[in-house]
């Protein structure tokens, strides 16, 4: 039986933003099912967008999200711009193989960005130990947000709901979405 190892890199998206950004969060790397559809957070039971409906309004196709957020102050990006991943778990990102985003340039053009939601821990933990050292003070102020990805079912859909709402200081505009 051969095992395969996977050693081919998995490349990131482009910021979600408007450059009066006030919020950006920040996921790890796109998974398989991101990639494919070439849209942050597509994996249909990943809960990111019935969060986002549920705390700012977002609705229709992923054109009409993306610019709902932006609208909002809300950016979308990932710390990583490319890793070596087999699959879609975090846990399996190649840390030797790990390239960030241009934090520094996208701060110095987003002026606004007060906080910094990381969508999970691998994407915090990313973000420390890749990209804060070569920040120039002050950071924004950082976020530790439960995961929405399906991966993370320890928390439930409401629980982290209230979580996200509360940390990033968002009143649910409804619990539609809800399940």
């Amino acid at each position: 039986m051969v095992i395969s190892q996977h050693t081919e890199s998995s490349a990131g998206f482009p910021p979600i933003a408007a450059s009066h950004a006030k919020i950006l969060i920040l996921g790890s790397l796109p998974g398989q099912r991101s990639l494919a559809a070439s849209e942050y957070y597509a994996h249909r039971q990943n809960a990111f967008w019935r969060i986002m409906e549920a705390l700012i309004g977002v609705q229709g196709d992923y054109a009409s999200r993306c610019e709902q957020l932006t609208g909002k102050g809300i950016a979308v990006w990932d710390v990583l711009a490319s890793s070596v991943r087999p699959g879609s778990m975090d846990a399996d990102i190649r840390l030797d193989s790990a390239r960030p985003n241009d934090f520094s340039g996208f701060l110095s053009t987003h002026t606004e960005v007060t906080r910094v939601g990381f969508n999970g821990r691998k994407a915090e933990q990313l973000f420390r130990q890749l990209v804060i050292p070569e920040l120039a003070a002050p950071l924004p102020q950082l976020i530790s947000l439960p995961s929405t990805s399906p991966a993370y079912a320890a928390m439930s859909f409401d629980d982290k709901l209230e979580n996200w709402a509360s940390k990033l200081e968002l009143k649910p505009l409804t619990t539609r979405g809800k399940k």
